[in-house]
């Protein structure tokens, strides 16, 4: 009977949290990449300019910041 509670209290994950998820390990993947072998894989690899570049920098700060909000879901009082 506790198993089923567990299951109940689980929050259900949809396409945006898997995308967002997605988004923050290729992030944690390229913050690797350029500590070891200093190589930005956004500007250097792929080969666009550096406004295009912060724009997506920008949308895998997003994704991180939702993914906070989907791993610490609000606690309720």
């Amino acid at each position: 009977m506790s198993n089923l509670k567990g299951k109940e209290k689980m929050k259900k994950v949809n396409c945006l949290d898997w995308l967002a998820l997605l988004l923050v390990i290729i992030g944690a993947i390229n913050w690797g990449i350029m500590g070891i072998l200093q190589k930005d894989l956004i500007i250097g690899i792929i080969g666009l300019g550096w406004s295009i570049s912060r724009i997506i920098y920008i949308v895998f700060g997003v994704a991180g910041i939702w993914t906070l909000f989907f791993i610490f879901p609000k606690v309720k009082k």
